[in-house]
């Protein structure tokens, strides 16, 4: 019901069109939206379209962004949302760009002392729920130039996104009809419970370590190899691979 809601709230809109020849030269410097189908190029440019008119973007820190690196950005950040529609990018409107990596200060409460200490986190990116989608344009301009080493951080923080849809981040994002929660949730949990047990003996694994943080980063990290490195993504485990290929469509990566 909520997204029938959403999608006739968005049907009230007419937002500027993008024009073609600013649509033709950014795709050429979009590896993975370069490889799209016509259908499904089609379909970004219409939530590019939509994703231009309703965010707002906030260079900070000495960033300069123009048009072209605003489409982008755009084009990454809706690829994910290709199966699912407009109705995966409700929620926020801001997007904040440093030029490169930027500091975030954590407070940690250690439960055995009680003591509460604060340290500054380097990040490239971040997702908040309900607030900005915060984002390293140096990162993003390496992912483009790199587009199939399995990073992206403007997938990763999508992925975070959608997973925040239907309240804190936890690896299960709201699933259309045709994938079952119960079947997600048992492989997912499978797949990161093994993978956490490789990082803590040490092994060498094909899935970033960083996905044994939790489980909204393995949904995130997977996310990002499903994009750009979906070969290594099935060798790793062909079940998770196969239930994010059904969530986000065919991979346009190389094999």
């Amino acid at each position: 019901m909520a997204g029938a809601w959403w999608r006739r709230w968005l049907s009230r809109f007419d937002p500027p069109q993008i024009p073609d020849s600013l649509w033709r030269r950014t795709l050429t410097s979009c590896p993975l939206a370069r490889r799209l189908d016509d259908d499904r190029q089609h379909e970004l440019r219409r939530l590019a379209t939509q994703f231009l008119a309703r965010k707002r973007f906030h260079p900070l820190a000495g960033a300069e962004l123009d048009e072209r690196l605003r489409l982008l950005i755009a084009m990454q950040a809706c690829l994910p949302a290709l199966r699912q529609g407009a109705v995966g990018l409700r929620g926020w409107r801001e997007i904040l760009v440093y030029p490169g990596e930027f500091k975030v200060r954590r407070s940690h409460h250690d439960e055995h002392s009680g003591v509460v200490s604060e340290a500054d986190d380097v990040l490239i990116g971040e997702a908040w729920e309900r607030g900005p989608l915060i984002l390293s344009l140096a990162d993003v301009q390496l992912d483009l130039e790199q587009p199939w080493d399995g990073y992206n951080v403007v997938v990763h923080e999508m992925a975070h996104k959608f997973d925040m849809l239907d309240g804190a981040p936890d690896g299960v994002p709201p699933l259309p009809e045709e994938i079952s929660r119960r079947d997600w949730i048992v492989a997912f949990q499978r797949a990161y419970d093994h993978l956490s047990n490789d990082v803590a003996r040490g092994r060498e694994t094909l899935i970033d370590p960083y996905a044994a943080e939790g489980a909204d980063e393995f949904f995130a990290v997977t996310s990002e190899l499903h994009w750009s490195q979906p070969g290594v993504l099935k060798r790793a485990d062909p079940v998770v691979a196969a239930l994010l290929d059904a969530y986000y469509g065919p991979s346009p990566a190389p094999c």
